[in-house]
């Protein structure tokens, strides 16, 4: 992350810290180096679950052609006939639409400081998190909060809104073995606090729960190895 001069931000994100600091916010956006165009992106970015990456997702009410936020969990999927039973018929939302009714581009939406009032809903499956990130007006800029940060900024009601999880047939992603104590063994190569690779740590967000768990798997027997004894 990027620390910037606030005059070097660009337009979008100077609205989000104007309202963040209003707010009495705690956390100012920051800046990536790369873009954050999708969910996953901003995890690996941050080195978070991708469920923590609150997304902004923009529809368009069909009666009065309003701007429906749906503010969701980066590894949900929106459930739009749930949606319309909360707000009405809706559709999909072009770029053009995004950019005039929010004031963001697509892949920077954040959930606060729209240029125009928007009708918006807040995904309860964000609440299985603690800390969670949100875009802040740019591609490259993320702000973090909690759940109930997100509340009282937007004055949003929660509700189900996304696709149902089956748990027969979703696996459940695997926590982080990580414990803060990162230095790497020369000899195995292998950190000497969670005993992962370096290329197991940093694809860890990009791994299935499969995945994951094979490598939980052989923690065990990397602790016991001679060099650790």
């Amino acid at each position: 992350m990027d620390s910037v001069e606030p005059m070097d931000l660009p337009e979008g994100v100077l609205r989000v810290t104007a309202l963040l600091r209003d707010k009495g916010h705690p956390h100012a956006p920051v800046m990536l180096s790369d873009a954050a165009r999708t969910a996953q992106q901003a995890a690996d970015a941050l080195g978070i679950e991708v469920g923590q990456i609150a997304k902004s997702i923009i529809f368009r009410r069909k009666v009065d052609d309003v701007a429906v936020l749906v503010v969701t969990s980066g590894d949900r999927r929106v459930d739009e006939k749930k949606v319309e039973a909360l707000v009405g018929k809706i559709g999909r939302a072009d770029a053009e639409f995004v950019k005039t009714r929010t004031g963001f581009s697509i892949g920077g939406v954040a959930p606060v400081a729209h240029a125009n009032e928007a009708v918006t809903l807040i995904d309860r499956e964000l609440f299985r998190f603690e800390e969670i990130w949100a875009a802040a007006g740019h591609p490259h800029g993320v702000f973090k909060l909690r759940p109930q940060d997100l509340q009282v900024l937007t004055q949003a009601p929660v509700a189900e809104v996304v696709v149902a999880v089956e748990s027969a047939a979703v696996s459940v992603a695997v926590p982080s073995p990580c414990n803060s104590v990162c230095r790497m063994d020369p000899t195995t190569g292998w950190c000497l606090g969670c005993f992962r690779t370096l290329d197991e740590i940093a694809s860890w967000s990009r791994m299935t729960p499969e995945q994951q768990r094979a490598v939980l798997g052989t923690i065990p027997q990397r602790a016991q190895h001679p060099t650790n004894a």
